[in-house]
């Protein structure tokens, strides 16, 4: 089974597009709302938190990890990897490799949490993959709540987005990097506002497009995870009053959320 985890909703963005784009490799998903977000917490706490995610996924069968969570991929991705033999998988690497490849100019956007941004990681990332490249980040901390809270069309929603989207406007970028999965649900308000001719990445998808071509190639880790007959099972570690709508407008129909302590 595929294992994924995120401090929260955002990372059944992840597994929403995994569903459509593996069909036939079941998933567990857990998201850790009684903890969320993690954007704010120290690199120990999210390193912690992420540590315990993933020795929950693997007790349930997990035998690869996605990190459908920036904050978590970008502190804690290095200890996860040198602690765990299965493959792991984070949401940083395919999007940086997207918008490296479409950016005409060469400027490039990020928005993510203060844990995110402030890590430096897609920004070194990016030059690493495109040494020329001009990388303009933007902490965006209020965003993770407010989709939680299930806030996507309200006005002081749209209003927060447009003042944090304006200095990357200053900057002139063509593409722009959404580097927290929560934020795929926010798309619609935020593509007019940073501009309709900016190329917006959406991670969630990338790590899907990522992980089905890692399964076309290894026939092995193919065959380890490929059970057509397993159904996908989502836990949560607390199921606040918005979760359930949030979860049916990601994977539009009634999800079962199982709550657990990790």
């Amino acid at each position: 089974m595929i294992g994924i985890f995120d401090s929260g909703v955002g990372g059944m963005t992840v597994a929403r597009a995994v569903e459509q784009l593996c069909p036939g490799f079941p998933l567990i998903y857990l998201g850790d709302l009684a903890r969320t977000p993690y954007g704010s917490k120290s690199p120990a706490m999210i390193t912690e938190y992420s540590h315990r995610n993933t020795e929950f996924l693997l007790r349930q069968g997990a035998k690869l990890i996605v990190i459908a969570c920036n904050s978590a991929a970008s502190t804690a991705s290095g200890f996860l990897r040198s602690h765990y033999s299965q493959s792991i998988i984070d949401v940083i690497f395919p999007a940086v490799a997207k918008a490296a490849a479409v950016s005409k100019n060469g400027r490039i956007g990020v928005i993510g949490t203060r844990a995110t941004i402030n890590s430096g990681l897609y920004e070194q990332r990016l030059q690493d993959a495109r040494p020329e490249c001009r990388v303009y980040s933007q902490a965006c901390p209020l965003l993770v709540p407010l989709v939680e809270e299930g806030w996507m069309e309200r006005r002081e929603t749209k209003m927060i987005v447009k003042k944090y989207l304006h200095p990357l406007r200053d900057k002139q970028i063509d593409t722009l990097i959404l580097g927290c999965t929560h934020y795929p649900l926010l798309k619609k308000i935020i593509a007019p506002r940073i501009g309709r001719k900016v190329h917006i990445i959406d991670s969630s998808v990338e790590v899907a497009l990522h992980l089905k071509q890692l399964l076309d190639t290894d026939a092995e880790l193919r065959a380890a995870l490929y059970a057509p007959d397993t159904p996908n099972r989502f836990f949560v570690s607390d199921i606040p009053s918005p979760v359930h709508a949030l979860a049916g407008k990601i994977f539009g129909r009634t999800v079962l959320l199982e709550k657990i302590d990790v």
